[in-house]
């Protein structure tokens, strides 16, 4: 008899629905456990995975997404739920500091309870469900480095609600939270691959001046007016501040890393003093480029990511793909851009199921024990069970 599929979507989240599909997993694996992981229209929703999952003696683990993945794109309702043979190691932290000392201390206290659950035996991947509130998610990769080092792969992305509103996001089996993080261990498990695909144009800037996610001066002078500067020379488009919205999405910057490695940032609000705000952290100096939506070589992504995803595991046909997908990806090339990506991908590898989730913002390396890095505009893909 063929064992129950890994991963399940229901349309209809009841506890009837879910009670029924948790028997049948537990019937083959007594030991399992689930990932769950919702549109944020399906809010209401979360009290009903944690009574089943409960019910049951199952652990549960999940975040809340603006929408969810599937091979023929994205879905704004239902619930995907992904079980683990055995149940992982998870742990959730809530409200996550921002002042350096309280924020080592937290994260000591979290790689002491890793520590003694990562096991000497085979790969394990440190798989991280962020709330995309977080302001400071590229120093606690840093940070997490800087404990961990390659004793663990690094895979991970940003939940929550894509109109950037606060919103508990994070659960497991009796808490519900937000600003945190949720960690689970995977084993066996050899990580992600990540990639955006975006070709750098010629011309650098630095970012002379940065706080955190704001950008506030590019060689010295306010951020949003190089901003339409180079948009106008560049791309011939005139941006400014009542376009701003409506342009920026498709005119990201990118990070140039001394490897060569593109980190993308896209700014999402104008501050009054000139400054830009982005999704994730910019670094002072940092050397920056304009990005252009358009010129993202799709071909290129996914060959990236197949051919890098069947290195880590071998051939991927006919086996469960975990897929999170940029919403900022998505806005600004357009949804069916978007979703013929997903369809690209899902030709491409052949796979038996492809489930996954619109990301906030993505963690990871575009190699196999890489650095950690804090990305936006990317595609996650991995295999999903052992």
């Amino acid at each position: 008899m063929k064992a129950p599929s890994a991963m399940e979507y229901l349309p209809q989240i009841t506890s009837t629905a879910v009670d029924e599909l948790l028997a049948r997993w537990q019937a083959e694996y007594p030991d399992m456990g689930v990932m769950a992981m919702l549109p944020e229209a399906e809010q209401a929703a979360v009290p009903v995975l944690q009574q089943a999952c409960n019910n049951r003696g199952a652990s549960l683990a999940g975040a809340l997404f603006p929408a969810l993945v599937e091979a023929d794109g994205f879905l704004e309702r239902g619930v995907w739920l992904l079980r683990f043979d055995h149940k992982p190691f998870t742990l959730i932290s809530p409200e996550l500091p921002q002042e350096s000392d309280a924020l080592q201390v937290t994260l000591d206290a979290l790689v002491n309870g890793i520590t003694p659950h990562l096991g000497d035996d085979g790969d394990v991947t440190l798989f991280m469900l962020f709330d995309a509130m977080v302001p400071n998610i590229g120093t606690i990769l840093d940070e997490l480095y800087l404990r961990l080092a390659n004793r663990v792969h690094y895979m991970g992305v940003n939940a929550g609600s894509e109109s950037f509103q606060p919103m508990p996001c994070l659960f497991d089996n009796r808490n519900t939270v937000q600003n945190g993080v949720l960690l689970m261990l995977l084993k066996p498990h050899r990580g992600a691959i990540l990639e955006h695909g975006y070709h750098v144009p010629e011309q650098m800037l630095t970012a002379t001046s940065t706080e955190g996610n704001r950008i506030l001066q590019i060689d010295w002078r306010p951020a949003f007016e190089v901003y339409q500067e180079l948009a106008r020379e560049q791309y011939g488009v005139e941006i400014n501040k009542e376009n701003f919205y409506q342009y920026a999405v498709h005119f990201p910057f990118g990070i140039v890393r001394a490897n060569g490695v593109i980190v993308v940032r896209i700014p999402v609000a104008l501050e009054e003093d000139g400054s830009l705000f982005c999704v994730g952290e910019v670094p002072a100096n940092a050397v920056l480029a304009l990005l252009r939506a358009p010129e993202v070589d799709s071909v290129h992504t996914l060959d990236t990511l197949v051919r890098g995803v069947s290195e880590l595991y071998g051939p991927v046909e006919g086996c469960d793909l975990l897929l999170f997908y940029c919403a900022g990806r998505r806005m600004h090339l357009g949804i069916e851009a978007a979703e013929a990506e997903v369809q690209g991908l899902q030709q491409r590898t052949a796979a038996g199921r492809l489930a996954g989730a619109l990301s906030l913002g993505e963690c990871g390396s575009a190699t196999e024990w890489g650095y950690p890095l804090f990305h936006n505009a990317t595609l996650v893909a991995s295999l999903w069970g052992e």
